[in-house]
């Protein structure tokens, strides 16, 4: 099948990745894709405005996909996925109503109240005095959200109240805050592929959100990520399955809105149990990354069987022993305000390496045709091994070929795991 994939980031060049080696894809066209994806074999990129409805349904129909797969948060929210199943193209992305419980966190949790879905109590604010009284009943570590879509930004976990306040001050002018209760315990992201009533889990990883070492740092989109989890317990795929994912596409279901596409569960293993830290409603980056080095059953298959309804029918994923560790390194100033233009070399040496592929985000092509700076995150590094401390040398070992002016990468990613 010919497959068309929306977005420019490294998730887009992994999932481009892994559709392309797929003997079930004829063709992958990416849009607007980036100088990593247009090197893929039978691959091309193509211009479109990723957040333009009718602009991407056009460019389905003209390229005649046999299946449109939208990467990123902010296209499914605008209804890109509407318009393009609208003209009979199947689609792998929620319409916007569902997009909702990624697009609006109260609106999440109300799904997760509705579905008794075990997550933090919280209250959703529209003041600050409102914001005030639930930082006082919760108490510290504060966490604070940004209602809507924040580019993996938007949340503040902090022991400073007054930080806390200013963080949420700053969401309040465009938007309502979600003020949530402290949840410890070690953060795990299951991916799910949904069609409306059935729900297939992908592998566990788990990411890194800090920007340095030691979980330091402000929040990031994430600096790195790894699978598989050797130390979660047995039986937490069936136990996120079974007591969250299903029971949030049953009521988004029921609501009228069925949610077609890729359900990300992140969860928090407390001292109290399970609990959901947020959804999304598409691929997380950089955990995308991990998984989809791990993942040995046909993607194209498994994303066009939730797109048409027939997951029910796909035969069990099959997943490599082998472990993978995605190193992202970020611009010069990354996350306040990334430096563009810095010239990236290496990449061609890292990738010869064994068991390394690197995936591009924030690159571009100057007008001498070097490679440079485009954006924060600006490659992921990807490494394939054995075991964790394998792929993490792989990784490493990559990341060390590659040399960008000011970049900053951490370097405990998945260390002792």
């Amino acid at each position: 099948m010919k497959i068309l994939v929306i977005g420019t980031g490294a998730r887009e060049h992994a999932l481009a990745r892994a559709l392309a080696l797929d003997p079930a894809t004829t063709a992958v066209v990416v849009a607007p894709g980036n100088p990593g994806t247009a090197r893929l074999d039978k691959t091309e990129n193509t211009p479109v405005d990723a957040e333009d409805p009718a602009a991407v349904a056009a460019l389905a129909q003209r390229v005649r996909a046999d299946l449109v797969v939208v990467g990123p948060e902010a296209p499914l929210v605008a209804g890109v996925a509407d318009a393009v199943r609208a003209t009979g193209i199947p689609v792998f992305g929620p319409d916007a109503a569902a997009a909702r419980l990624e697009g609006s966190k109260a609106f999440a949790k109300e799904i997760m109240a509705a579905a008794a879905v075990p997550t933090a109590a919280a209250r959703v604010c529209t003041t600050l005095a409102e914001v005030e009284a639930a930082l006082a009943e919760f108490g510290a570590p504060h966490v604070v959200k940004d209602d809507g879509l924040a580019a993996g930004k938007g949340v503040v976990v902090t022991e400073d109240r007054d930080a806390a306040l200013a963080h949420a001050a700053s969401c309040l002018e465009h938007a309502a805050v979600v003020v949530e209760e402290y949840l410890d315990g070690p953060e795990v992201s299951l991916f799910c592929l949904a069609d409306g009533s059935t729900v297939v889990p992908l592998a566990p990883a788990q990411d890194f959100k800090r920007l340095l070492d030691g979980d330091e740092g402000p929040n990031t989109g994430g600096m790195g990520a790894y699978s598989p989890l050797t130390w979660a317990p047995d039986g937490l795929t069936e136990e996120v399955v079974e007591q969250v994912a299903l029971p949030a596409v049953r009521e988004l279901a029921r609501c009228g809105t069925p949610f077609v596409g890729l359900l990300y569960c992140g969860l928090a293993l407390t001292s109290r149990g399970l609990r959901v830290v947020e959804f999304n409603a598409r691929f997380g980056d950089p955990e995308t990354q991990v998984v989809l080095a791990r993942l040995q059953s046909s993607l194209a298959t498994a994303l066009h069987a939730a797109a048409t309804g027939a997951l029910a029918e796909l035969p069990a994923l099959q997943w490599s022993t082998d472990a993978a560790v995605t190193v992202v390194v970020a611009s010069h100033g990354y996350p306040v305000s990334a430096r563009k233009g810095d010239v990236i070399s290496g990449v061609e040496e890292a990738e010869q390496l064994p068991g390394v592929h690197v995936l591009h985000a924030g690159t571009a092509t100057d007008e001498a045709g070097a490679l440079v700076t485009a954006g924060g995150r600006v490659l992921s590094v990807t490494g394939v091994g054995a075991d964790i401390e394998a792929a993490r040398a792989a990784a490493y070992a990559g990341v060390a070929a590659i040399t960008i002016d000011g970049a900053q990468h951490r370097t405990d990613i998945a260390a002792g795991r």
